[in-house]
């Protein structure tokens, strides 16, 4: 049996990170030629588009990992049936359920480098990427209105909401562009403060350099108290909007881990924001290490195929496209349940449930009739 699963997993492993490599390849190429499009701008040079384009390997091999399982496992075990060593293996004693016992404990060791890398590589090398991009183009600049985040709490005066607006980021990697607007507890604007860039430490502080704060009196009819506005170099504003939470609104959703996807769905949940989009992200960063094990019971059919009925060639062909349409199902399940409002555990479960009973009843037949 130890020889068995050695001989198994070693042909697998390397089939597997073969074609792995293979997509960061080609990825990593038409990256760089991308980039290489700004270069001679604000000081880029061809080593500035090579760093960019490394930096975004590991978030293309957390995407793409599972398809290589799919597609590395396929061609393994396809050989293995074309040169009869599989039909070899199953007369010497691999039952199907100990032949999937064994491409399952393969497939949670693939989703623990899937869960590691998602979590943990690819995050901090989307926010180095980002902050590269942002000290070469003078800063990050983000789409629309920018980012919105809320918060309420009370004070001495009742209680208080802000909507505090960030139009993007410096190239330093300071908060660039902020308005914050405070309303009382009947929804009317107090003040409203703007500052040029801030920064905010792990306790909620924003420093704010160059801020504007405009206070607005009490509406009443007797009340001829002007406008106050005051101007200073430096502002410390208290709020629980902690470093965090403000990363998580404005860098992109690639940067963000697992654990702070929660914290900052739990937080647009207290505050009465939509939390439906980052719930669905949330489930679907959740449990795409187990895409993994869906994609090895894929496979594993394949190796009850007769040799004459298709070459490797085929069945990988195959492969790809059921990599293919588990990605665009696994994209669009995401889109169709914030439309129609599912759960977002469901809405992120969908593809890999349906993919597994396939892979599952495909097994289940080709055993008991092939």
């Amino acid at each position: 049996m130890k020889t068995l699963r050695r001989l198994l997993y070693r042909d697998i492993a390397a089939s597997v990170m073969f074609v792995a490599l293979a997509f960061l390849s080609l990825f990593f190429f038409i990256d760089f030629v991308d980039e290489l499009d700004g270069v001679g701008r604000n000081g880029r040079t061809a080593w500035h588009a090579l760093l960019a384009a490394a930096l975004e390997l590991p978030g293309h091999f957390y995407e793409l990992f599972p398809i290589s399982v799919l597609i590395g496992t396929i061609y393994s075990l396809a050989r293995l049936a074309q040169s009869s060593e599989f039909t070899i293996l199953r007369t010497g004693g691999l039952g199907p359920g100990r032949a999937l016992g064994l491409l399952a404990v393969l497939g949670v060791a693939f989703g623990a480098i899937t869960f590691v890398t998602g979590d943990f590589i690819a995050p901090a090398s989307e926010r180095e990427g980002v902050l590269l991009k942002a000290r070469l183009g003078g800063g990050l600049k983000l789409e629309g209105a920018g980012a919105w985040l809320k918060e309420k709490h009370g004070t001495p005066e009742g209680e208080r909401s802000y909507s505090v607006n960030v139009a993007g980021a410096s190239g330093a990697g300071a908060l660039a562009g902020i308005r914050i607007f405070e309303f009382d507890g009947d929804g009317r604007l107090v003040s409203r403060t703007e500052a040029r860039e801030g920064r905010v430490d792990d306790r909620g502080n924003w420093l704010l350099t160059d801020a504007e704060v405009t206070r607005w009196p009490r509406a009443r009819s007797d009340d001829a108290t002007p406008v106050e506005v005051q101007r200073q170099p430096q502002l410390v504003w208290p709020s629980t909007l902690t470093a965090g939470v403000v990363a998580a609104a404005v860098l992109p959703l690639a940067s963000m881990t697992t654990a702070e996807l929660w914290r900052y769905s739990a937080h647009l949940d207290q505050q009465a924001q939509a939390v439906q989009t980052y719930s669905i992200r949330f489930w679907r960063k959740a449990l795409y290490p187990l895409a993994c094990l869906v994609m090895m019971a894929l496979a594993l059919p394949f190796a009850y195929m007769h040799a004459r009925s298709g070459g490797i060639s085929l069945k990988v062909f195959g492969g790809i496209m059921l990599g293919i349409s588990f990605v665009l199902l696994n994209n669009l399940s995401g889109h169709i349940g914030l439309l129609r409002g599912w759960t977002p555990w469901v809405a992120a479960a969908t593809p890999s449930l349906l993919y597994l009973l396939l892979s599952m009843a495909a097994f289940a037949w080709l055993v008991r009739y092939r």
